[in-house]
């Protein structure tokens, strides 16, 4: 089997499970105990959030760990809605259609259950939020703004930089959910300006299961679990330490080797871009052209069932993905696609390809070999 969707999730790195197998057996302790075994979890906990801190260039009492990117996002944007709106009133949200549901989900249930105000942000043809939509879409009232750093559907990277000077220019706190960006972008967050990001520790080699909130310190947050004290009394429950030290190790890999991986998977990409424009008849290229995740190509083709076209690709031994992964089955267009102004005939023909560690130019050529005939035979069928 060749695997083409890195996006959707990673193999653990044999240095990561090394680091983390300590902590199922030997070292087992819970962090909260106070006898030795759990001072040693506890400085277990320590050393990987001074790991993590170090690569966001943060403070380690600003990194919250979590259960996975979703959690963090939700914990973001539920928690410093509530916090904002009983401290100063403010109850508008800004974000926008192309983010992943962990953000647009839980943005439209503040609206819909919460009495939140949401208002979705513009983009431009490669699917990025505009600056000046943001710009106008500020108001006394508005209280968060949330945009990714990349989009996991059609790898076009977010001008966060400047989106985050305008939202603190408003006084308005600004999140970003960085879960696809951070496995080859830098998540510094000094340059970045944000005061809140997510991770997730699965996209970049490290356990599923484990995440991680940046909270700017002074930035209020409602706890959306409530019980011991564990991680600032924002996050109750025992913390999963081996899941937390894989966390740490694989976040500071993947800021170590950023060149050396980005270097490997970016010439695979343009390949797999130009070959596949060139040879399958209506097909386009969907996100930015360049300004994309360096190991991401992302389609659509007319007249193509994408889930069909999946199926025959998983059983010409390829696993790749349509739309977001967490929506397959779901013959509905997916939104990020919609919403880049395709109509249903392309749009529900998407493909994602996303590369990795293990890709080699072996893979990509029989993947580029196999593709071709494959669409043309999910067309014959969808007509």
């Amino acid at each position: 089997m060749i695997y083409l969707d890195y996006a959707a999730t990673t193999p653990v790195d044999p240095r990561v499970l090394d680091a983390m197998m300590p902590y199922f057996r030997e070292n087992y302790g819970n962090p909260s105990s106070v006898h030795r075994l759990g001072q040693k979890a506890e400085a277990a906990i320590d050393s990987a959030r001074e790991k993590v801190a170090a690569v966001l260039h943060c403070r380690p009492d600003e990194i919250i760990f979590t259960s996975c990117g979703s959690e963090s996002d939700n914990l973001a944007l539920r928690g410093a809605m509530m916090a904002r709106r009983n401290a100063s009133g403010k109850t508008w949200i800004l974000t926008a259609k192309t983010e992943h549901h962990a953000v647009s989900k839980t943005a439209e249930q503040l609206e819909k259950e919460y009495g939140f105000l949401l208002e979705w942000l513009g983009l431009d043809e490669h699917g990025a939020v505009t600056t000046e939509s943001l710009s106008k879409a500020v108001c006394n009232n508005t209280a968060l703004a949330s945009v990714m750093y990349a989009n996991n559907e059609i790898g076009t990277i977010n001008p966060i930089t400047v989106l985050a000077e305008i939202a603190k220019a408003n006084n308005i706190l600004f999140h970003t959910d960085a879960v696809q960006a951070a496995a080859y972008l830098d998540v510094n967050v000094e340059k970045l300006g944000v005061d809140l990001m997510s991770l997730g520790g699965h996209k970049f080699y490290g356990p599923k299961g484990v995440g991680a909130l940046y909270v700017r310190k002074g930035t209020k947050l409602l706890p959306h679990m409530t019980g011991g004290g564990q991680e600032y009394s924002l996050r109750a429950g025992t913390q999963n330490v081996p899941y937390i030290v894989g966390f740490a190790e694989a976040l500071h890999l993947a800021a170590q080797e950023r060149e050396s991986r980005t270097a490997h998977v970016k010439p695979l990409r343009d390949h797999i871009i130009g070959n596949v424009l060139e040879t399958i008849p209506d097909s386009k290229l969907t996100g930015h052209p360049e300004n994309r995740l360096p190991n991401h190509a992302s389609f659509v083709f007319k007249d193509v069932d994408g889930n069909l076209l999946l199926q025959m690709l998983d059983s010409a031994g390829f696993a790749c993905s349509s739309g977001s992964a967490c929506k397959t089955g779901n013959p509905e267009p997916s939104e990020v696609i919609t919403a880049l102004g395709h109509s249903r005939d392309w749009a529900l023909g998407s493909l994602r390809i996303t590369l990795g560690v293990d890709s080699t130019p072996e893979h990509v050529d029989s993947f580029l070999n196999a593709l071709p005939g494959l669409v043309e035979k999910a067309r014959k069928l969808h007509n």
